[in-house]
């Protein structure tokens, strides 16, 4: 059969743009459709534009302790219009250079929606049909709704960025990534900030002696913590406010704006996947094989639709193997051990590997070092926040199975240590490097 193209991909976003690139490059006639804006979740309404409001964030400490480090300023002021309007900007000129890859490639882009219309073809909103030897569905995630009566009042991290003011009053539900760090940004931005969660366990994925930490570190700051409190409504009062009631029997509590954190789910619906026989799992997810192939041969799917990692570098790389496999003649899977991630929250975590609990479920001897220490900025500031790193090995060899990190920069610390954990190194290795003084970093090789 002759097809109008080798391949169509459905979402343009970090998975799908990349497998678009790198199929064509393998000399595949490639189709787009994108029925939002190039770039996806992370471009777009995610990662980056949230980072942005990150380092917006630290001018707020970073000025309130500027005395201590010599430096008068007065009449700061914060303009969060100002801020949110430079940070869309610069979303849109990375949405410019995300299609101008696209046209570079010679990758032809629909923007607009595309549905499964059969196993080898799709229909645009516009209603042409196109067929494709392959179609990949890379389609992303989307915020999970409050599931409450009066959800509708409440926004996601879709409408966050695009605010008319910086809220008095903020309820944040939910207690993943997302939530923390918005806590953290707007917190530091001059909203009241609750962190209302649904069960006794925040940041769950993540080490909970560091978790704790967070929470610690959160609460003398002044952002409250509201467990095992899920939502049971959610009332529009007369003056604009809302009132949250809780299921736990707890207190209601006023807010102006509710914002909803609960996850993300993939975002499958009215694609037409189920009636061309591609298998969903029960949160809609589209189920692949290592090699990223659906139920039906011709329809692959990357990236959070498949709800594996729900990571953006984890979706370029899924669609990058994907592209070789299919197209470049060289076959890869990609390995979801080891897989470093951060919080952006204030302060941040990183991590990467096992978790103490984890590595103890796992191993039998498992040895935890760790290092509580106050960076020398804080001192210097007076701000009594510590940092805490720890390191879990396993093994008579003292292998590095985990690093868990809170506190300054911790990110930025820990991209090159993850590259020991991945590569299998020692305890040792670590004693056997000389500390970088004075920094940070150089806990991670003083760990007793």
């Amino acid at each position: 059969m002759t097809y109008d193209y080798d391949l169509f991909i459905i979402g343009a976003g970090s998975g799908g743009v990349r497998a678009a690139r790198i199929a064509a490059g393998h000399g595949a006639k490639v189709a787009i459709a994108e029925e939002y804006r190039v770039g996806g979740t992370c471009v777009i309404r995610g990662c980056v534009p949230k980072k942005m409001l990150v380092y917006g964030a630290h001018f707020a400490e970073d000025l309130h302790e500027a005395a201590r480090f010599g430096w008068d300023i007065k009449g700061a002021q914060f303009d969060w219009q100002r801020l949110r309007d430079i940070v869309q900007d610069d979303v849109t000129r990375l949405e410019g250079l995300y299609g101008q890859t696209l046209a570079n490639n010679h990758v032809d882009v629909h923007a607009e929606r595309a549905v499964l219309s059969g196993t080898n073809e799709v229909t645009l909103a516009s209603g042409k049909q196109i067929s494709a030897k392959y179609i990949l569905i890379a389609t992303g995630g989307w915020p999970a709704n409050a599931e409450c009566d009066g959800w509708e009042h409440a926004i996601t991290s879709n409408e966050i960025f695009h605010l008319d003011q910086v809220p008095d009053r903020i309820i944040i539900v939910g207690g993943g990534y997302i939530a923390n760090e918005f806590a953290g940004i707007l917190y530091a931005f001059g909203s009241d900030v609750t962190i209302a969660n649904r069960s006794d366990t925040i940041l769950r994925s993540y080490d909970q002696e560091i978790v704790g930490k967070l929470i610690e570190m959160g609460e003398a700051k002044g952002i409250r913590y509201r467990m095992n409190a899920p939502l049971e409504k959610i009332e529009k009062n007369a003056d604009g406010s809302l009132t949250v009631y809780f299921a736990d029997g707890g207190e209601p509590q006023q807010a102006d704006v509710i914002m909803v954190a609960t996850g993300r789910v993939p975002n499958t619906a009215g694609l037409g996947l189920e009636a061309v026989g591609v298998s969903l799992d029960s949160v809609g997810a589209v189920i692949v094989g290592d090699d990223n192939r659906s139920s039906v041969d011709s329809i692959y799917a990357v990236g959070d639709v498949t709800n594996r990692v729900q990571l953006t570098p984890v979706a370029i790389r899924e669609g990058h193997a994907f592209a070789d496999t299919v197209f470049g003649g060289n076959p890869r899977t990609i390995s979801y051990d080891n897989i470093p991630s951060a919080v952006f929250s204030s302060p941040p975590i990183a991590a990467v590997g096992l978790t103490e609990r984890e590595a103890r479920q796992q191993y039998d001897d498992v040895q935890v070092y760790r290092s509580d220490f106050r960076p020398m900025k804080n001192v210097l500031s007076g701000r009594q926040e510590r940092g805490l790193y720890k390191m879990v090995t396993a093994g008579s060899d003292e292998k590095i199975v985990g690093l868990h990190l809170i506190g300054p920069d911790s990110s930025e610390i820990l991209q090159a240590a993850a590259v020991a954990v991945v590569a299998g190194l020692t305890k040792q290795a670590f004693d056997d490097t000389t500390a970088l003084h004075p920094s940070m970093a150089e806990e991670l090789v003083l760990l007793k």
